[in-house]
């Protein structure tokens, strides 16, 4: 596997479990923090009353000199308050399903499927947030910086001292969420844009369950309710 192939795929991964967190923090909350900002303003009205999303993505990975070192694009769809099914197209195509137990990650190029457990643990995920949002401020100073593009930005740091990114964006518009942005502690920049966005539309819940394909390595195991 070449250098660009083995860095995105170890990456992307992270970037999903973040991407999870902060997306489905739409699907779960109707007051995201104290304060009257503008953009979270719009982020309460965008997830008033919001139980699933269905939506398009692009995203565009820089180095810290400006240069495009992966692009990619792909689907996502969202069930309140712990499902997901996100999708990545491209060259690289891998699947990632989130069915409220487990975590299940399929890397079609390595033709490779892990489980993990889905943890409720905010030391493993963040996705605890997602049900108490007492922690939310907790983790993270959560900041207005303006307009950018016709959107409001939400800045989100980290609590931690070790945190893989240094910041997240939230770009949100009339129409809700819009953009995400992460930079990490080398410079490096992951801008996510999001379009085709439908709220509380019909999902089949197929979309949340996920079964190998035959033939390709299975990694880990299913973890079963208590």
């Amino acid at each position: 596997m070449d250098s660009v192939k083995f860095w995105r795929h170890h990456r992307q991964r992270f970037e999903v479990k973040t991407i999870f967190s902060l997306v489905l923090m739409l699907i779960c909350t109707s007051t995201f923090a104290d304060g009257s900002g503008p953009a979270r303003a719009r982020l309460e009205q965008f997830s008033t009353g919001l139980d699933n999303l269905q939506l398009r993505f692009s995203q565009t990975v820089r180095s810290q000199d400006g240069r495009i070192q992966d692009e990619t694009h792909g689907n996502a769809w969202l069930q309140s308050p712990d499902k997901l099914r996100w999708v990545y197209g491209g060259d690289f195509p891998e699947t990632i399903v989130a069915d409220g137990e487990n975590v299940w990650i399929y890397d079609e190029t390595l033709e490779q499927v892990t489980i993990k457990p889905q943890s409720k643990n905010v030391s493993d995920t963040p996705l605890l947030i997602l049900t108490d949002l007492s922690q939310l401020d907790q983790q993270f100073l959560v900041s207005e910086l303006g307009e950018f593009e016709s959107m409001h930005l939400l800045e989100l740091r980290s609590r931690e001292g070790e945190s893989e990114f240094e910041r997240i964006l939230m770009g949100l518009d009339m129409e809700g969420i819009r953009m995400m942005v992460m930079e990490d502690a080398f410079g490096q920049r992951t801008e996510i844009r999001f379009s085709d966005i439908i709220r509380n539309g019909e999902i089949h819940q197929q979309q949340f369950s996920f079964t190998p394909p035959e033939g390709v390595d299975v990694v880990g195991q299913i973890t079963t309710p208590d």
